[in-house]
């Protein structure tokens, strides 16, 4: 059970600006990227984006805290860009992430010690971002920050109010989860390949 996402649904049925706020402000890029993952540079992405986050919030109250809530908003984007294609009359592109025994190592990371993983290739630039937003608390946050936009340690820090220590500590960790996720995902998903 998922009880922070629920508490965090529940306060914004209530009416609560704030954290409507912090919804979109968490939430929009996270959904991005994970439509971008899978379309590339459709220019309907910000659309299909602002129908889900839309679609989230008129049905917020059927949100059960059963998996995450990017888990659930994953899910109706999946049902947009579905739609999007059956409307266009094409194939929706498969993504590894959305294997059915892909997904829950995803939803489960965390951080121990696995070898370095060979990153190359579009399907696995797709992973990369998925495995990104799944990484528990800061993590994904912190080695975007560090490796994509390329903010310094102490501008991390600042960020997620820790001190240079703290932030060097969860970016080592945030790698560690990282690694493991993208060899966990890997093996899997030969495994299934093979198949």
């Amino acid at each position: 059970m998922y009880k922070e996402d629920l508490a965090l649904c529940q306060k914004m049925m209530a009416g609560d600006e704030q954290t409507f706020n912090e919804f979109f402000a968490e939430y929009f890029p996270r959904v991005y990227r994970f439509c971008l993952s899978r379309l590339g540079d459709d220019p309907l992405i910000e659309d299909m984006v602002q129908n889900t986050m839309m679609k989230a919030v008129q049905h917020m109250k059927t949100y059960r805290g059963e998996a995450s809530l990017f888990t659930w908003l994953c899910q109706i984007c999946r049902n947009e860009i579905a739609m999007h294609f059956r409307k266009a009359d094409r194939r929706v592109p498969e993504v590894a992430a959305d294997d059915e025994s892909i997904r829950p190592i995803l939803e489960n990371l965390q951080a121990d010690d696995s070898p370095e993983t060979d990153v190359f290739g579009e399907e696995t630039r797709r992973l990369v971002i998925e495995v990104l937003d799944f990484l528990p608390g800061n993590y994904g946050k912190a080695l975007e920050w560090k490796y994509i936009l390329g903010y310094s340690v102490s501008e991390i820090a600042e960020k997620l109010d820790l001190t240079e220590l703290a932030a060097q500590s969860l970016l080592a960790r945030a790698r560690t989860a990282f690694r493991k996720a993208l060899d966990d995902i890997t093996t899997q998903y030969g495994q299934i390949a093979q198949d």
